[in-house]
């Protein structure tokens, strides 16, 4: 079992940066491929970015290439969501997410994932 708490969300304003953190408890963090989603009001849970287990390889949705930067700290059990550049639409609340299974790759797909985070508020103003 693992749990999972995310942190670092806000209002910020257009063009300006923030960091997220995925603290998780328990040993096996280094097992799980570990994933960044989003959902905003009246959208379905999508994929933002995810991150293998070891951290040597990272994958992102196109929307968010070059402006988001996803990593962990394994010796700290956290993941992290750094986010430049930010536009008014990322506006949502941002969950982490692992996937206990053996995928080398982590997947898009919310229904992969077995642990959640509760979310935390990203909000973008014009």
């Amino acid at each position: 079992q693992v749990q999972l708490v995310e942190s670092g969300g806000g209002l910020v304003q257009a063009g300006g940066s923030l960091r997220l953190s995925c603290a998780a408890s328990g040993r096996t963090f280094s097992s799980y491929p570990m994933g960044w989603f989003r959902q905003a009001p009246g959208k379905e849970r999508e994929f933002v970015a995810g991150i293998t287990r070891g951290g040597g390889s990272t994958y992102y949705a196109d929307s968010v290439k070059g402006r988001f930067t996803i990593s962990r700290d394994n010796a700290k059990n956290t993941m992290y969501l750094q986010m430049n550049s930010l536009k008014p639409e990322v506006t949502a609340v941002y969950y982490c997410a692992a996937d206990r299974t053996n995928k080398v790759v982590p997947t898009t797909t919310p229904s992969s994932y077995d642990y959640w985070g509760q979310g935390t508020q990203v909000t973008v103003s014009s």
